[in-house]
């Protein structure tokens, strides 16, 4: 699944103020999902089939039939998740090293990628292979030279 159809998903999901959204189950999908479970702005991720989130129907499913189910997160109402875009696209890839997520974290912007505001995320896929699915604050806390940008949240 391409980031720019995920961040589609998830926006839409949210402002049909749906409960869960079904998405394939990819590493990239799985990567950006935790990234956004472990930064608040969904409530859980649990694998299942194209109807029910269920772990043990996964498990049977045949890869084709197999999602992440994520539980959108809501405040008085009001979706948590308001926007969601895809910075890295097929047709332009959006590499960073540690110093430009630096200058993108502090509020400036970096190759034309305006920089993050307040309550906002870059999810970064880096060549570590411990970390591959971080977010961008967390590139620079951990000392990794960069990555591609793939999505930002806010």
């Amino acid at each position: 699944m391409l980031a720019q159809d995920l961040c589609s998903a998830m926006q839409n999901a949210f402002r049909a103020r749906h409960r869960w959204v079904s998405l394939p189950h990819t590493t990239q999908t799985l990567g950006v999902l935790t990234v956004l479970l472990q930064n608040g702005f969904i409530t859980s991720l649990s694998r299942g089939t194209e109807y029910i989130p269920s772990p043990a129907a996964f498990l049977t499913a045949k890869p084709a039939q197999q999602r992440i189910w994520a539980q959108l997160k809501y405040r008085d109402e009001r979706p948590v998740l308001n926007a969601m875009h895809a910075v890295s696209l097929p047709s332009k890839r959006v590499f960073m090293d540690a110093e430009d997520l630096r200058l993108l974290c502090t509020g400036r912007a970096v190759k034309n990628v305006k920089a993050l505001g307040m309550g906002e995320i870059a999810v970064v896929r880096t060549q570590h292979v411990e970390n591959e699915w971080v977010e961008a604050r967390e590139a620079i806390a951990l000392n990794l030279r960069g990555g591609e940008i793939m999505c930002r949240a806010s």
